[in-house]
């Protein structure tokens, strides 16, 4: 996507340093700054710290991160692998992650000599990034379709709901939710987002604004529990969330407050999409209720909250007490039975067992 002019991508690979290049997404909105990594112990803390997140993104950079490892230790030794063993725990919930982890590691599983298995890690990487930047494109493309068909029914704004961050800074480009509004506003179809805060990370507030404000697309940053009422006042057209992972029968992992929304947009008559390429799926899962793990945080991202003083300087502060108990779900599911349609780079899914097997 164009930032100041030019296009830039969320993680991207220097060949000049051999080194892996981040957006710091702690940082945002209020700096854009960069991280350069050079070992996969790095990688690992970034996907942690969530330096990088969004699970298109950090599976991309996990791909990368096996390439480091390659590098740092050679191929098949025992600290690549307890490595890489790191790595793919980092986050388990989105499945992505240890996808970027096996591409790689399968590609260079018989070989031996550590020249050859540095070149080949890096070819899979690059050619994994590249894959998941056109998927992306692509699920924006059939997106646009959905979004077309509202604005030629309507012949107004089409007022687009959108919970967490899923724009190209989650996918290194394009993105999964936001690339439809993306593909929309290049073809002068007139939007407007509601976007969730996403608390209690900000992720909408933060990324999701920031992405919409860069591109000149007309949001609204909203609570994240305001959702059903602009739904009941006839205010949204459809919802779109990303996801990080999806089971074959279509229930969906992703930030936590996304069953909400779906709930809300099922008794509103709100269509209700999930935006998310192939490898986002777990095929060998049956279903995501009480089965996908969901990833506790620490209490912290629930306590405190960080924003910038006067003086420019970005700032932690306190919301509650030290004393007062905290839980810190990073992710709920989303069951099929609410989900209108799943949009892929292979087309429109219902969300079904069905339906989800074609995309094998």
């Amino acid at each position: 996507m164009l930032i100041d002019r030019k296009n830039i991508q969320s993680v991207s690979f220097n060949h000049a340093t051999s080194q892996v290049e981040i957006i710091d997404q702690r940082s945002l909105p209020f700096r854009l700054e960069w991280i350069s990594l050079s070992k996969i112990d790095e990688v690992t803390t970034s996907i942690c710290n969530m330096s990088v997140r969004g699970a298109p993104a950090i599976g991309v950079l996990a791909a990368f991160g096996v390439y480091l490892a390659v590098q740092e230790y050679g191929v098949n030794t025992p600290a690549f692998n307890e490595a890489c063993h790191r790595l793919k725990n980092a986050r388990p919930t989105a499945i992505n992650l240890a996808k970027g982890v096996n591409i790689v590691m399968n590609a260079i599983k018989e070989q031996s000599q550590t020249e050859a298995a540095t070149k080949m890690a890096l070819d899979t990487a690059i050619a994994f990034m590249e894959s998941e930047i056109d998927s992306c494109k692509r699920i924006g493309e059939n997106g646009l379709t959905l979004i077309k068909k509202i604005h030629e029914q309507t012949q107004k704004p089409v007022n687009i709901l959108t919970h967490c961050n899923a724009g190209w800074l989650a996918c290194v480009d394009w993105g999964t939710a936001l690339a439809p509004i993306f593909m929309a506003h290049l073809q002068s179809i007139p939007l407007h987002v509601w976007v969730d805060e996403t608390r209690p990370r900000n992720q909408g507030a933060r990324l999701t604004a920031w992405e919409l404000h860069q591109a000149g697309i007309p949001f609204t940053v909203i609570p994240d529990n305001s959702g059903g009422l602009l739904m009941q006042e006839g205010n949204v057209d459809m919802v779109i969330t990303g996801a990080d992972r999806i089971t074959l029968n279509g229930d969906t992992a992703n930030k936590t407050g996304t069953y909400l929304k779906a709930l809300a947009a099922k008794d509103n008559d709100v269509p209700f999409y999930i935006a998310a390429p192939s490898s986002t799926f777990d095929f060998d899962t049956e279903k995501g209720v009480g089965v996908i793990p969901i990833e506790q945080r620490h209490r912290g991202e629930v306590a405190e909250m960080e924003g910038i003083s006067p003086s420019g300087e970005i700032i932690l502060v306190k919301i509650f007490p030290n004393e007062f108990p905290a839980m810190n779900h990073a992710f709920d599911i989303t069951p099929a039975r609410l989900i209108t349609a799943i949009i892929t780079e292979k087309g429109i899914f219902n969300a079904n067992k069905n339906e989800i097997s074609r995309l094998l």
